[in-house]
C-alpha cells in the first residue's frame, strides 16, 4: 500500500504545473490570483492580513493549463500565532510549486522584509520571477527600479487590477513551467476512459430501452456526482478548520483558539474508496452586527456562496455550547438553499470522557433531542457525535455523505408517487377547510433537492400544516435523509 509521500508524488504527477504567488501583506496577490483565474476566489480588500490560508485555482492561457495558489502575507520575522502560521501555509505552497511569482508594491519602496524574502526564494534555487505591482505610469515604473536591487533577473511591472502586463508575466511563466508530456501509459488510460464511457452509454441507452418495454417513463436517473462538494459550515471557533485537517490528513487549513481565522474558503480533494470528495472550510458565519472589519463581511458573504454550490453542507456544532440561536440561523441558510445537511457535534470528548469541569459526562441521546427541537426544521438530518481534535468517529462522516448523497438524487416515479397518493388520509392534517385543496396527481420533476409539484383543483399556495403533512408522508414512504424536500403546486388547466 504506497505511503502518504508516494501518494502526494503520484499526485503532484498527476496535477498540472504549479505556479506559487508570494509577497507580503497587502500588495495585491489575491488580485494577480483572482486575475490569473478569471474569478474572484480570493477576498480582496484594502486591509493587510486578509488572505490567511492558501487558496488554489486553475488558469488556462493558450491551451496551457496551470494551477496557480495564492498565499498569505509573510512577513518572515513575525512569530505571533496568525503571521507563523501563514508562513507555514506559505511556505507548503513554495515546496509544491514548479515556479514562483514574487509579489511587491510598486508604489511603496524597498523594504527589508522584501530583501528578506528575496533571499528565502533565490536560495530556493526554483524559476523566480518579480512582479512590480500597482504601476500605472511611465514614471511610477521608473521609481520603481530599485526592486532590482534583490538581484531577481525577471522582472515585471503590472498592475493587477486592470491586468497591464499581466499577460506578459503568465508567458513569462509559462516559458519555465514543465510541459507534462504524454506517455504512453496516459495514451492507453486515456482509452480505457474512453471504452468505460462507451460502455457506461450503452448501459444507459439498455435501461431506457428495458424501462420503455416495461411500460414505465423511460426517464434516465441522474447518477450522483463523480466529485461531491461538501461545505464545512458553523459559527466561528466550533471546530471548522479542524475538521477540515482531519477529514483531509493535512494541514491544509490554519488551526487557531482566535475566532475568524479563516477568511477564505479553503477547499482539499480526497479520494477515498474510489469516490471523490471536495471540501470547503468557510469562514465563521456570525449575525451583522457582529462582523466589524470589511474582510470579515466579505468572508460571510462568501461562505455563504460556497455553501450554494456545495452538494452538502456539514453543520459544525460547538458541544460544550450547545446549538445556539446562531446555529440556527446558519442552519436555516443551508436548508433554505437546498443542501442536504449532516448535522456534526464536534468536541463531544469536552463534555463526555474528556471532561474537567466536574460535572456528570453528558448524555448523547438527551443531547440530541435538545439539538433536535433547536433544530426543528432539520428533522431530516443525520446527527454524528465526532472530535475533530482526536479523530474520533470522523470516519463515519464520510459514510454519512454517501447516504445523503444518494438522497439527494433519488427519483420516485410517477407512478410510484401516485400509488402513494391513494394511501394517504389527508383527513389527518391539521389544515382548515377553506385552505384544503383537492389533489390530481403529484410528480417528481427535479432532484438535489427533490423536487415534487402537485396539480391541484385551484390556484392557491398550499397551507404550510398541508405542505409539512405531505413531507412527512413522502419521507416516511421513501426516505430522502439529509435532504430538504421542496413542493410547489400547479393548478389543473381546465379544458
Amino acid at each position: 500500500m504506497p505511503n502518504t509521500s508516494q501518494k502526494k508524488r503520484k499526485r503532484r504527477a498527476e496535477a498540472p504545473p504549479t505556479l506559487a504567488i508570494v509577497g507580503r501583506p497587502n500588495v495585491g496577490k489575491s488580485t494577480l490570483f483572482n486575475r490569473l483565474v478569471g474569478s474572484r476566489r480570493s477576498i480582496v480588500g484594502d486591509e493587510p492580513g486578509i488572505t490567511r490560508d492558501r487558496i488554489y485555482g486553475d488558469a488556462d492561457w493558450n491551451g496551457r493549463q496551470i494551477r496557480v495558489v495564492d498565499t498569505g502575507g509573510i512577513v518572515p520575522d513575525d512569530r505571533d500565532l496568525i503571521p507563523s502560521e501563514i508562513y507555514s501555509q506559505a511556505k507548503v505552497a513554495l515546496e509544491e510549486a514548479d515556479a514562483i511569482v514574487f509579489v511587491v508594491d510598486g508604489r511603496s519602496h524597498l523594504t527589508s522584509t522584501d530583501m528578506d524574502l528575496a533571499r528565502i526564494l533565490l536560495r530556493g534555487g526554483k524559476p523566480l520571477m518579480l512582479a512590480v505591482n500597482k504601476i500605472d505610469s511611465p514614471k511610477q515604473q521608473a521609481d520603481a527600479e530599485e526592486f532590482r536591487k534583490m538581484g531577481i533577473r525577471d522582472v515585471h511591472f503590472i498592475t493587477a487590477e486592470h491586468g497591464t502586463n499581466v499577460a506578459e508575466l503568465l508567458e513569462a511563466a509559462l516559458r519555465v513551467l514543465p510541459v507534462k508530456e504524454l506517455t504512453a501509459k496516459d495514451a492507453e488510460d486515456a482509452k480505457e476512459d474512453e471504452a468505460d464511457e462507451e460502455a457506461d452509454s450503452a448501459a444507459g441507452d439498455a435501461d431506457l430501452r428495458k424501462a420503455s418495454d416495461d411500460g414505465s417513463s423511460g426517464e434516465r436517473k441522474p447518477a450522483m456526482p463523480d466529485e461531491i462538494k461538501i461545505a464545512i459550515i458553523g459559527r466561528p471557533n466550533v471546530g471548522k478548520s479542524t475538521l477540515l485537517n482531519r477529514l483531509t490528513g493535512t494541514t491544509r487549513a490554519i488551526v487557531s483558539p482566535i475566532a475568524g481565522t479563516t477568511r477564505d474558503a479553503v477547499d482539499e480533494l480526497v479520494k477515498r474508496d474510489g469516490k471523490k470528495y471536495r471540501f470547503i472550510d468557510t469562514a465563521g458565519i456570525r449575525r451583522k452586527g457582529k462582523t466589524k472589519l470589511m474582510a470579515e463581511k466579505l468572508s460571510v458573504v462568501m461562505a455563504r456562496k460556497h455553501l450554494e454550490q456545495a452538494d452538502v453542507a456539514l453543520l459544525v456544532v460547538d458541544a460544550t455550547e450547545g446549538v445556539t440561536s446562531s446555529d440556527a440561523t446558519i442552519a436555516g441558510y443551508a436548508h433554505e438553499s437546498g443542501r442536504s445537511i449532516i448535522i456534526v457535534i464536534n468536541k463531544w470528548d469536552l463534555v463526555t470522557s474528556g471532561r474537567t469541569d466536574g460535572k456528570p459526562p453528558a448524555d448523547r441521546k438527551i443531547f440530541e433531542e435538545q439539538a433536535r427541537r433547536a433544530l426543528k426544521f432539520l428533522n431530516y438530518a443525520p446527527v454524528l457525535f465526532v472530535s475533530a481534535a482526536s479523530g474520533k468517529n470522523a470516519d463515519k462522516i464520510f459514510a454519512a455523505i454517501q447516504t445523503v448523497t444518494k438522497e439527494r438524487f433519488k427519483r420516485i416515479t410517477t407512478g410510484q408517487m401516485n400509488r402513494f397518493l391513494k394511501h394517504v388520509d389527508f383527513e389527518r392534517a391539521s389544515v382548515p377547510m377553506s385552505k384544503r385543496v383537492r389533489i390530481y396527481y403529484m410528480t417528481q420533476t427535479n432532484v438535489a433537492p427533490p423536487t415534487f409539484v402537485l396539480f391541484i383543483d385551484r390556484d392557491v399556495k398550499l397551507h404550510f400544516s398541508y405542505e409539512r403533512f405531505l413531507e412527512n408522508q413522502i419521507r416516511a414512504a421513501f426516505g430522502f435523509e439529509g435532504s430538504p424536500i421542496w413542493i410547489k403546486t400547479r393548478p389543473k388547466e381546465k379544458k
